[in-house]
Order: structure tokens, then C-alpha cells, then sequence
């Protein structure tokens, strides 16, 4: 880890690179954050601005569970295979934040949330009782990667206004919300209708979905 100090810049851009997934190639570059050492990423295709001249963008919080075992307890696995195959269609940008694991508690407090919810709380409920806030993400090394990017002005994949307002506080303009919808599964529906109906995401809970494939194997 490193101190903050007047010749540490608040965050710094690696070398690009490009890296081929089996959603296509993208632009990768690695963030660190000065004051703690903290890497985030963003890949990027193509900026092809919508109708609206606004580049895509979406900011994704670390999940290991889902996104790189593809638990079905959350959506984050399936909401970042939708990003990456919507960006890699029409252009924009993923930002990819780490240290964000369960809304930011870490690993293992993700984890003893599980077993609460396991004994009947929902999502916001377990954070409560193990005296963890229900969403400790901040959005500040985000908003400061877009404007090295020149992406100030944005359509931002989400379902979550936090987000939108979280960036607006930093500077950023969200010009529209574009819905991350993914299917619904029996395993994670409570875990969605919390998210909508407590913590106001911008839900519908389709049955159907057809952007983004599953990962191939």
C-alpha cells in the first residue's frame, strides 16, 4: 500500500493492451488507485456512439462468485457477459472495480451473508445483522478513470440510480441509464425483488433474455 502524497497522482493508467475473449478483442488498461494501491481495469471496443452521440459504459464491481465460478446466487456473472458482448457489438467501455466484492465488504463477509440468507434474511437484511453496511461502494476511482478516458458524458448500463448519482457527485454526466436485465432464476429471484423493491434498482425481472451469451467453456 502506498500514503497519498502531492507527486502521487489520484489514479494512473497502465500500458494498452489488446486481449481476445470469446466475446471479441478488446482495449484493456490497468488503473491504480495512489492512495492505496488499489487495480481496477477498463476494456473497451470501438466507441460507436449511439443515436444520441453518448458512449456506452459500464461499471462493474467485482464478484469472484459469479464472475468467475457463475454462481447463481447474485446476476453479476451474467450482467458482465452481457457488457462485454454489448460492448464488444456497439462500442463503449467496461470499468471493471476491484475491491468491490459483495457491495464492498469483502469475500468473507460475503460469504457469512450467504449463510444468513441461507437462514431466511434477504440480502440487505444479513449486511444489517452482521453490522455491515448495505452498500459500502465508492465510485470516486470510477469517475476518475472516465474523465482519463474523456468518457464525461456517458450512457451508463445499470439498473442501479446510485450509480447515475454516485458518478453525477464526481463529475460525470449520465445522460441515460441503459437496463442490464439477465434472466431470472429461481436460485437468485428473492435476491433480485430485494433489489428492486429495497434497494430501488430499475428491475423487471424478465423471463427472457437474448444480448449476451453464456461464457463458452
Amino acid at each position: 500500500m502506498r500514503a497519498q502524497g502531492a507527486d502521487v497522482p489520484s489514479i494512473l493508467g497502465g500500458p494498452v493492451v489488446t486481449i481476445p475473449t470469446p466475446f471479441g478483442t478488446f482495449r484493456v488498461q490497468v488503473w491504480t488507485e495512489g492512495a492505496t494501491g488499489v487495480e481496477h481495469m477498463s476494456l473497451s471496443a470501438e466507441h460507436q456512439s449511439d443515436d444520441q452521440g453518448i458512449p456506452l459504459v459500464r461499471l462493474h464491481s467485482e464478484c469472484l462468485t459469479g464472475d468467475v465460478f457463475g454462481s447463481y446466487r447474485c446476476d453479476c456473472g451474467e450482467q458482465l457477459d452481457q457488457a462485454l458482448a454489448l460492448v464488444n457489438r456497439k462500442g463503449g467501455t467496461i470499468i471493471y472495480l476491484r475491491g468491490q466484492e459483495g457491495r464492498g465488504i469483502g469475500l468473507a463477509d460475503k460469504v457469512r451473508a450467504y449463510a444468513l440468507q441461507e437462514e431466511g434474511a434477504d440480502t440487505v437484511e444479513a449486511n444489517e445483522q452482521l453490522g455491515l453496511p448495505v452498500d459500502a461502494r465508492d465510485y470516486q476511482a470510477a469517475a476518475e478513470i472516465l474523465r482519463s478516458l474523456n468518457l464525461d458524458h456517458i450512457a451508463l448500463l445499470t439498473n442501479n440510480p446510485d450509480k447515475s448519482n454516485a458518478l453525477a457527485h464526481h463529475g460525470i454526466t449520465v445522460e441515460r441509464m441503459v437496463p442490464s436485465e439477465v434472466p431470472v432464476r429461481e436460485e437468485n429471484r428473492r435476491y433480485l425483488e430485494t433489489k428492486r423493491d429495497r434497494m430501488h434498482h430499475r428491475l423487471l425481472l424478465a423471463a427472457d433474455y437474448i444480448d449476451a451469451p453464456l461464457r463458452q467453456s
